[in-house]
């Protein structure tokens, strides 16, 4: 019942964005042959923009007493909207694309940050500051990522993938502001790779093991479903000149299993504009979620010897190239 609930929702948002997507082209006018002269403009429904940022790092030491290692780094960034606004009715969509490598003195070149998300939200104008909305969001990465001895694959494209299908009401008192509630919320988590999937990764249920208590190949889930509540907080200000912070706070709360732990995920983004093409940026992300089970030392001395949930977390800081397009 609750899969073919979690399906029905998904399944309801993608036909949603289907007919707004045939609706907006519709609205379209076709081309007019030498239109007269007074011929009123044809006001513009689409919004699209976005910004693209390289940052660089490099240290260079030669016989250099206090130690250390030769390292350069470059870290990408990109984030694209489009937006449609008619009458009642808008789609707002963003794409937001971060890639990050470094290379240590005599060591090969390693992957430092890997990041890909697609947000999808329409909404119907209910009134001044409230929308009913539908919002449909993954989250996954481009490439592997390996273990630093590089023997086995540690998370992959789609291994894992986070899906938050969302139908509910978005409050928008200003355009600085956006919090999305909704009561009806599927999650979906994707482990595509098999053997991933077998060792549980991810919060998916393990592989079964036999009578000797090994794992048995090809019986790991590969998706996980849960059903519950989601909040959604989005922020974006100028807090000081050229001072941009943009902040995104997500609250998942699973009806059916521990409901009073709330899975978390807080990004902050600060951007200092120095001139037109010249930034940095201070990038903030911590998540915190009881399905996902990190290695910790219970005894303290040193050695892993269990798992648990944790707060994780991840901070870049950076100052290279950066582009606004309109």
């Amino acid at each position: 019942m609750l899969k073919a609930l979690l399906r029905f929702l998904f399944l309801f948002l993608i036909s949603s964005y289907f007919s707004l997507a045939t609706a907006s082209a519709q609205d379209i006018p076709a081309p007019v042959q030498n239109p007269p002269a007074d011929t009123a403009a044809v006001p513009n429904i689409w919004d699209f923009g976005g910004t693209g940022t390289i940052n660089f790092s490099q240290v260079s030491l030669s016989n250099w007493a206090a130690g250390g290692e030769s390292s350069l780094s470059a870290l990408g960034i990109l984030n694209i909207y489009g937006n449609y606004k008619k009458g009642k009715n808008t789609w707002n969509n963003t794409l937001d694309l971060t890639y990050g490598t470094v290379k240590l003195q005599e060591q090969r070149l390693r992957k430092s940050d890997d990041r890909l998300e697609l947000n999808l939200k329409y909404g119907r104008q209910a009134s001044s500051k409230w929308f009913y909305t539908a919002q449909l969001n993954t989250r996954t990465q481009i490439s592997p990522t390996y273990t630093p001895e590089r023997d086995s694959v540690v998370s992959n494209f789609m291994a894992p993938a986070f899906v938050l299908a969302s139908i509910g009401m978005d409050y928008k008192p200003n355009p600085k502001l956006s919090v999305f509630i909704s009561p009806f919320t599927g999650k979906f988590t994707a482990v595509l790779n098999q053997r991933m999937a077998d060792y549980g990764a991810f919060g998916v249920e393990p592989a079964r093991s036999d009578l000797e208590g090994n794992l048995i190949p090809g019986t790991g889930e590969r998706l996980r479903e849960e059903f519950g509540g989601f909040v959604n907080v989005r922020f974006r200000n100028e807090i000081f000149k050229n001072v941009t912070l943009q902040s995104k706070a997500d609250l998942f709360s699973n009806y059916l299993h521990n409901a009073k732990n709330i899975d978390v995920s807080w990004e902050n983004l600060v951007n200092f504009k120095v001139n037109k093409f010249l930034s940095a940026s201070l990038f903030v992300h911590m998540i915190y979620d009881d399905d996902i089970l990190i290695d910790i030392d219970r005894s303290g001395d040193g050695t892993m010897d269990g798992k648990g949930p944790r707060l994780q977390l991840k901070e870049t800081m950076g100052i290279g190239l950066s582009y606004k397009f309109e």
